[in-house]
């Protein structure tokens, strides 16, 4: 199962690095990045699940990079976790405004910050922390790695599993197979293009049988989706 990606945007690396821990003690993948622009090109190459912005950055300010990040459709749900030395309550509503959903004042309990992160996650995005995601008669549990269509157990491979779930968490998103393989067998892993076509077959005959309808859409020249009307089936 691939772990919730978290992308800290903090130039202080002490401040970084403790984050970085906690994250990944608490079952997160993260990535860190020290500068607003560089965040800004990393953003449109892969979308985390969620952000947590420092407000004063070298390139780009983490408010202005707030503000381009919902400027963008395909960002919108992504939550954004403002992190600042600035306490007055212009600079929090100006911070909320431009588009985050919570805020943090420097210096933070670490717990508190972790428990808010959960929070939007829960609110924002639920799936990503929800142990089952569920589309029209089909269901995935990532507790116990069991897939389920109109009651009858699907066996997988640990690949179509990972990409399924993948898939899943992004209704209607169309994904090209480059960012498949680094989302589901990741970005340290060769592994051809091709490969990817092989695996949503292998997929695909595995959920559907007989006349059901395919909830996987293949995009020509683009990729695949999960397809965000197979939620409503």
């Amino acid at each position: 199962m691939r772990k919730p990606l978290v992308m800290v945007v903090e130039d202080e690396e002490t401040l970084g690095m403790l984050l970085g821990y906690n994250l990944e003690a608490e079952g997160f993948e993260m990535e860190i990045v020290t500068r607003g622009d560089e965040a800004e090109l990393r953003l449109r190459e892969r979308e985390p699940d969620a952000l947590i912005l420092d407000w004063m950055l070298p390139g780009l300010s983490g408010i202005e990079l707030c503000r381009r990040i919902r400027s963008r459709p395909e960002m919108a749900r992504v939550p954004i976790l403002m992190l600042t030395a600035r306490g007055e309550e212009g600079d929090r509503i100006r911070g909320l405004d431009t588009g985050a959903d919570d805020y943090v004042v420097k210096p933070f309990s670490v717990p508190e910050l972790m428990a808010r992160l959960k929070a939007i996650l829960r609110r924002s995005r639920p799936e990503t922390v929800s142990q089952s995601l569920k589309a029209g008669d089909l269901e995935l549990d990532r507790e116990t790695f069991r897939v389920r269509r109109a009651g009858r157990e699907i066996h997988l491979g640990p690949t179509e599993f990972r990409l399924l779930e993948f898939m899943m968490r992004s209704p209607g998103r169309v994904f090209s197979r480059e960012q498949l393989l680094d989302g589901v067998w990741g970005r340290d892993v060769y592994v051809d293009e091709r490969t990817v076509d092989v695996h949503v077959g292998r997929l695909r005959r595995s959920i559907n049988r007989g006349r059901m309808r395919d909830p996987i859409r293949t995009v020509r020249g683009a990729g695949y989706a999960f397809d965000e009307q197979f939620e409503r089936a």
